[in-house]
């Protein structure tokens, strides 16, 4: 592939490092921090010595956090991944 006054494989590698810093910035964002709860901040029901373990940081029970994943995940919009065309019908 052409890239100017670029070297081959310079645009590709761009791309590369582009993925890799987003991931890196998602994956440091979803670390809880600090210390974590002995009771769920929803129900308030005891957060078991295991997960606080496991999850530094974490606020939410099991149940709660489950919970609070499926209502992110369940939202819509619309897909964009789709062709223009069909959504100009």
């Amino acid at each position: 592939m052409a890239g100017g006054w670029t070297r081959d494989g310079a645009v590709h590698e761009q791309i590369e490092a582009s993925i890799a810093d987003e991931l890196h910035r998602l994956r440091a964002r979803r670390r809880p921090v600090g210390e974590s709860r002995t009771t769920c901040a929803d129900c308030e029901e005891p957060i078991p010595a295991a997960r606080r373990a496991a999850l530094p940081g974490v606020t939410l029970c099991r149940d709660c956090q489950e919970e609070r994943d499926a209502r992110r995940a369940s939202r819509g919009g619309p897909d964009r991944r789709a062709p223009k065309d069909s959504q100009l019908r």
